[in-house]
């Protein structure tokens, strides 16, 4: 039988280059970031907090169609929607996102709920700072999620700019609120139904009889 190779035996210098990295690291300028008094800048596209965006009407990109939730892997994000009506609109199309929550205890920023969005409702921002002492705080609800109103813009729920329809707010075509816009009243969210007049109700008795 043909004698197995012996092994060699490592020599002086092995375990002296096992030790490169780190007399190399001592010494090198170290970099202390001071956060939180001094908050580096993040990257254009970082994941951050995310967001729902609204047309440039004020009404909202959201349709309900939870196809976020689903492309969630870590079940962070739950969807209600609930069909617009001429009295009371969320959104151009024939359903808005009634309810809308995004818990960051789970939620890894991954964006692949960005990426499923077809309308573009939701996107990323650089926010990070989402700690908390209380898993319920951590809960984000549509409230805390939607974006602001900017100028132009009227809150939804309120009809959509006359001779237009949902296409055209895909399209950009719809720059702004049309004027003399005004905000409906929100019943499905407890708000109470405007009380008649009461010349009006004068008047509607007058008819009755």
């Amino acid at each position: 039988m043909a004698e197995e190779p012996k092994e060699t035996k490592p020599g002086f210098q092995n375990p002296v280059a096992g030790f490169g990295v780190t007399f190399k690291a001592m010494f090198k300028k170290r970099l202390t970031e001071q956060y939180p008094e001094q908050q580096k800048t993040t990257a254009p596209r970082f994941h951050g907090r995310h967001q729902l965006n609204r047309h440039p009407d004020g009404l909202e990109k959201c349709i309900g169609c939870e196809l976020c939730a689903w492309a969630c892997p870590a079940d962070a994000i739950y969807v209600e929607g609930a069909d617009n009506t001429d009295e009371e609109r969320y959104s151009p199309g024939e359903r808005y996102g009634r309810v809308y929550q995004i818990n960051y205890a789970r939620c890894i920023l991954c964006g692949l709920c960005i990426e499923a969005c077809p309308t573009r409702a939701l996107t990323m921002t650089n926010e990070f700072e989402l700690a908390d002492s209380s898993r319920a705080n951590l809960i984000y609800t549509k409230e805390q999620l939607l974006s602001g109103l900017e100028e132009g813009m009227v809150d939804s729920p309120h009809s959509i700019f006359p001779g237009t329809d949902e296409q055209d707010y895909y399209r950009g075509l719809v720059t702004e609120a049309a004027p003399g816009t005004e905000r409906q009243v929100a019943v499905s969210k407890g708000e109470p139904r405007p009380s008649a007049s009461p010349s009006g109700a004068a008047d509607e008795e007058g008819v009755d009889a």
